[in-house]
């Protein structure tokens, strides 16, 4: 994962769809908290594309999280996003990338948790494999236990306390290959995951219908389905205190927003 997101056409699209969401949602503001960062991938290419915007990460294995704060030269926190070890409302606006969707996430739990280090008001980014009928062995190898749709991520949101809510599907013009490749080509369970380096050429074509539909979608053109749906959203008003965990607390140290 660590060269591959750096490079591979897959990683520079979600990383773009990312950008163009938070640029729509106004000029950087307060901290950002990259949850579930990996290797630093998204946080390397948010200092570059908006320089103003301060960030931090938080990732579950302190190996890549130590990857990723010197890829990023963000700080970068370990432990879960179930249990995130911020202060409520320490952060404007909360990316989470492919994790909801984690077999060792409970995303009702996470989701409470990102509702509550958000400041009221605060923005929401979220990106989720779609369709449970693309379950492959591709998910059986990045540990992905669910997929989603854009209406069913969006009524989980609303159940959690998220305002302001918008979804919209995402490589759509490459679905078509992506369902040849997970339902045919690579159908075996035994299969191995699609991120994986591709000929030059390829992952060049693919990252250019990748950018056709970036363009469309700056058009307002939305599309009824995708290999992938991303949503914003606002933090509603404050939940409930939540319980004090010394050890948490002393875990990571959040900016002031």
């Amino acid at each position: 994962m660590d060269a591959a997101e750096d490079g591979m056409w897959w990683y520079r699209s979600l990383h773009g769809q990312v950008l163009d969401a938070l640029a729509a949602l106004g000029p950087p503001e307060g901290v950002l908290l990259d949850a579930g960062c990996g290797t630093g991938g998204f946080l390397a290419r948010l200092a570059a594309a908006r320089p103003g915007q301060r960030a931090m990460g938080l990732e579950y294995f302190p190996a890549a999280a130590a990857r990723a704060a010197a890829k990023s030269g963000a700080a970068v926190a370990a432990g879960s996003v179930n249990a995130l070890p911020f202060a409520a409302g320490s952060f404007r606006t909360l990316v989470s990338l492919d994790v909801l969707c984690h077999a060792a996430v409970d995303p009702a739990a996470a989701l409470a948790e990102f509702r509550r280090v958000l400041a009221p008001g605060g923005r929401l980014v979220l990106n989720l494999p779609a369709f449970e009928w693309l379950h492959s062995a591709h998910d059986l190898r990045v540990h992905n236990a669910r997929r989603y749709t854009a209406a069913g991520a969006r009524t989980m949101l609303a159940a959690s306390g998220f305002t302001g809510i918008r979804q919209h599907y995402w490589n759509t013009l490459l679905l078509p290959l992506m369902v040849l490749q997970r339902k045919v080509l690579a159908r075996a369970p035994d299969h191995g995951s699609d991120v994986a380096p591709f000929p030059p050429w390829l992952d060049r074509s693919l990252l250019a219908v990748a950018g056709l539909e970036r363009r469309l979608q700056r058009l307002d053109l939305r599309f009824p389905a995708g290999g992938s749906v991303l949503l914003t959203a606002m933090a509603g008003p404050a939940p409930a205190a939540h319980p004090a965990l010394p050890a948490r607390e002393a875990a990571a140290t959040a900016p002031a927003p």
